[in-house]
């Protein structure tokens, strides 16, 4: 990832492109997730994962060998992006909805998400670090490589699990009334409404801070291809320190407060980020952000997997995995066309300030999402009156 928009950047020079390559490698999970959904709730998860990661493997290699040619172009860049988006679409709601299947212990789940957002966010910490390192040594094509050749492993694994799974009838036919099904289901219930409207705008306004870090690199804090790399890892830092701290918890009770708490941390961190010159300061407060960002969607996903039907997973995580990664190239394309005019940091600015008013909305709606988790654990309530979801 880190490679990829370095090389936009070195080839073009342009913020707008760097918005455009996100937009583009993104918006097929925000059209193909839905589907993804339905086929995660009624086919074998391992076996999607296999082909899916499979493709990832691929696009990684074509890419690695496209640089080192020598001859690589925005277009081409472009063309390979949206394949690997198409692959993500499918691939990220159906491992979301995989969790599940290696968890026996339901009571475990929140810790297992939590620990999973860990490994993700060591890879976030560790990759680029090295890779601004390996960039500015070598260049971008032995990124692409090695990332091909980790796939192995990845693969290897899934071929190595044993897993339960449940065969469920499948009709191609029924796949709108599906959709509408899932649809109905998570948009009707208020708590997974109002989380998935907060990551909607987290990812639209909050996560494409990532679009703008090159011009932040080199053109506010005067640095290269290896201070994008620290300040990427100094987020993947804060991420790995916020998903460690969830893993600690020992139940999912309270995560309704943390998650405004943590947007608010994301989003005061930005606003303070957009004033500094300083490459410490601003490490620093990569370190900060890193962690609001994870332990808000962490926390949010470990709600969601919770009061969740098991025969409706799949899609709503399928909605899920939409406000994350679908709604983010929307997001990618306004910050890239907002620094454009206004510059980087006024553009961190006004997100930051977006996202501390959005966290604000959603904690007025906490008792909701705590009324259902309670409901859900079985937990009894002194009123006889049902909560009104």
């Amino acid at each position: 990832m880190i490679a990829v928009v370095w090389l936009v950047y070195r080839l073009t020079n342009s913020a707008f492109l760097l918005g455009l390559v996100g937009f583009i490698s993104q918006i097929p999970t925000f059209i193909f997730s839905p589907l993804a959904g339905v086929l995660a709730d009624h086919l074998e998860r391992r076996k999607i994962l296999i082909i899916t990661q499979t493709l990832a493997m691929l696009q990684a290699f074509i890419l690695a060998a496209l640089s080192f040619s020598g001859h690589i172009a925005v277009w081409q860049i472009i063309v390979l992006s949206t394949f690997l988006g198409t692959i993500n679409a499918f691939d990220a709601p159906v491992r979301q909805a995989f969790v599940i299947d290696m968890v026996e212990k339901k009571e475990d789940l929140g810790n297992a998400i939590a620990l999973s957002s860990s490994m993700f966010n060591s890879a976030r910490l560790i990759g680029p670090s090295i890779a601004g390192i390996i960039i500015a040594t070598f260049g971008e094509g032995i990124c692409f490589l090695l990332n091909g050749f980790s796939f192995l492993a990845v693969i290897l694994a899934l071929y190595m699990m044993k897993v339960k799974h449940k065969n469920k009838p499948f009709e191609t036919s029924h796949m709108l009334k599906r959709l509408k099904e899932g649809l109905s289901y998570a948009f009707g219930f208020a708590p997974i409404r109002y989380i998935l409207l907060l990551i909607s705008l987290f990812s639209l306004i909050g996560m494409s801070y990532v679009v703008v870090m090159p011009v932040v690199a080199r053109e506010i804090l005067s640095g290269n291809a290896k201070t994008l790399g620290f300040l990427m890892g100094g987020a993947g830092l804060g991420a790995v320190i916020g998903t460690l701290y969830l893993a600690w918890q020992r139940t999912s009770r309270g995560l309704e407060k943390i998650i405004p708490a943590a947007t608010i941390i994301f989003g005061v961190s930005l606003v303070i980020f957009s004033f500094s010159h300083n490459f410490w300061l601003s490490l620093f407060l990569m370190l900060c952000t890193g962690a609001g960002m994870m332990v808000q969607m962490a926390a949010s996903n470990t709600i969601i997997q919770t009061i969740t039907d098991d025969d409706k997973r799949g899609r709503v995580m399928s909605f899920f995995t939409m406000a994350f990664m679908g709604i983010a190239p929307f997001g990618s394309l306004l910050a890239g066309a907002l620094t454009e005019k206004i510059g980087a940091a006024n553009t961190l600015l006004i997100n930051g300030i977006l996202c501390i008013i959005g966290a604000l909305f959603f904690n007025a709606k906490a008792n909701l999402i705590k009324k259902a988790m309670e409901i859900k654990a079985g937990i009894p309530r002194q009123s006889t009156q049902p909560p009104k979801l």
